[in-house]
């Protein structure tokens, strides 16, 4: 066997032990006995020293230095193993493996935290959490910025300065588009009722169903944080009911969809290899949201949607298709990002990208964020958060210890912006098929343009080679503007 031979087979089995920590962070979150907290930790932690010993293996800079590229796929294979190399050696096993218990265990905490409204239970291993991540950090960096260190691990080559400068230019106009929609003259009807989880949840599956979910590859889950984990021939999706709320479970669902679609639209030939997973957590975003909003929002889906809503509950609040498409795209200053508007989504996210930079440089302490947390949402909303699980317990995101995930959610979308703009020119008569509630359409052609590829490109170069252009946010701010415009009636 040659070197890039040894390489690949080494990496197969590392990827396949990977897989298995994923499935153990899914039954976590949703079936596993919350008594189970402590050996679950402990059993992450084991596989997390196993996954860092091969991670490190000597091995691997032996066959990096030896492997010979036959085509830009071994190329970009050997880029990303040596990547992954380099950073791991940097961490020690000890750092690894605490991190992985920590976070484990941080999980439950934050859960009941949660629930019974008591931020004081979760502060105290938050900072335990935040003073290993800035030990990582620090290593990662060499003595660069602590921040870009993180964010390196999910949307590689981007930097804090970058996204600073992308959310600069965002906010004016999407401020300036609340202000104008929120005092605007027409106000679309809120959906009011009872809806009982389970209709709610044959819904979710029929809606999944339209965008071409694959049930012998899936399953879909309740968890108190919608997600979805997985790869190759096993990709799950997790959802939320509220019963007053079917919004909440309808397109959390389509939304996880669109993150598991990814997933199990790559081409089979790169699994248990690093091609085998999305490029970056902002091209998986740009997946999940434009699934979720710009197909899953359209008026022509939301007019299917609404015949289906009416035949699974007894009654709706609201009368036509029209009005439940102003609807669902109802825009409110309310608390939670995973429910909040496309209009005011992105603002959530600047807000938790500012906050979460202070942590990891030490200009904000722990003891200090629910206030910095309370007081920077009233600057940017204009609410007063009501009580801790609509403020800053109401993510989960700092308790697994996931510092620098949050912008790539912002950037999802602009790259979904791009993308909706090149779908619609490459598929002018989608509308027709939504109306169908037949969501093939797009979805194939983002599966050809996108999802195939997995970790080909750099997450830049995949969007700019789907769309033919540069990554802007000018195509997302345009799209909101005309949709917006439209429905208020400005």
């Amino acid at each position: 066997m040659s070197a890039f031979d040894d390489l690949l087979a080494f990496q197969r089995q590392t990827e396949a032990l990977s897989s298995i920590a994923e499935r153990l962070g899914w039954d976590q979150e949703t079936v596993m006995p919350r008594g189970a907290t402590e050996q679950r930790a402990e059993e992450m932690a084991a596989i997390e020293a196993v996954l860092h010993e091969r991670r490190t293996d000597p091995r691997l800079g032996e066959w990096l230095d030896q492997a010979e590229p036959e085509d830009d796929e071994d190329r970009r294979i050997i880029e990303l193993i040596s990547r992954d190399f380099h950073r791991a050696s940097k961490i020690p096993a000890r750092l690894a493996t605490e991190l992985a218990r920590q976070t484990s265990l941080a999980q439950g905490v934050w859960a009941d935290a949660r629930a019974n409204d008591a931020p004081a239970d979760f502060l105290p291993v938050l900072s335990d959490i935040l003073m290993l991540k800035r030990e990582e950090a620090s290593l990662l960096a060499d003595g660069g910025d602590l921040y870009d260190a993180l964010l390196e691990d999910y949307e590689p080559g981007a930097t804090q300065a970058q996204i600073a400068n992308l959310f600069d230019a965002m906010r004016p106009r999407l401020v300036a588009l609340r202000e104008e929609v929120l005092g605007a003259d027409f106000q679309p009807q809120p959906l009011n009722g009872h809806y009982a989880q389970e209709p709610q949840l044959r819904l979710a599956r029929i809606c999944a169903s339209a965008f071409g979910y694959d049930w012998s590859r899936g399953r879909m889950d309740i968890a108190v944080h919608p997600f979805s984990s997985g790869r190759w021939q096993d990709s799950r999706i997790t959802t939320r009911v509220v019963e007053t709320d079917p919004f909440n479970c309808l397109y959390s669902t389509i939304h996880e969809v669109g993150h598991s679609s990814y997933e199990l639209g790559i081409d089979s030939d790169y699994a248990f290899t690093p091609l085998g997973r999305g490029v970056s957590m902002g091209a998986h975003e740009s997946q999940s949201r434009i699934y979720e909003n710009q197909i899953g929002r359209s008026r022509a889906f939301t007019g299917w949607l609404h015949q289906r809503m009416s035949d699974s509950f007894d009654s709706l609040s609201v009368a036509d298709a029209e009005a439940f498409y102003a609807t669902v795209n109802r825009v409110t200053p309310g608390f939670i990002r995973t429910e909040a508007d496309e209009v005011q989504y992105n603002l959530h996210i600047m807000l938790r990208f500012d906050l979460e930079r202070d942590l990891i440089s030490g200009r904000l302490d722990t003891t200090d964020l629910v206030e910095a947390w309370n007081a920077r949402f009233l600057k940017d909303f204009g609410v007063a958060v009501d009580r801790p699980a609509n403020g800053v317990l109401q993510d989960v995101h700092w308790a697994v210890g996931l510092f620098g995930y949050f912008p790539t959610y912002a950037l999802g979308n602009v790259y979904a912006g791009c993308l909706h703009r090149a779908l619609r020119q490459a598929v002018p008569d989608l509308d027709q098929s939504l109306a169908l509630g037949d969501a093939s359409p797009a979805v194939e052609w983002l599966r050809e343009n996108v999802q195939r590829h997995g970790g080909l490109y750099r997450p830049r170069d995949l969007i700019e080679q789907a769309t033919g252009e540069a990554v802007s946010e000018a195509p997302l701010l345009d799209y909101l503007e005309e949709k917006f415009g439209d429905i208020y009636r400005l």
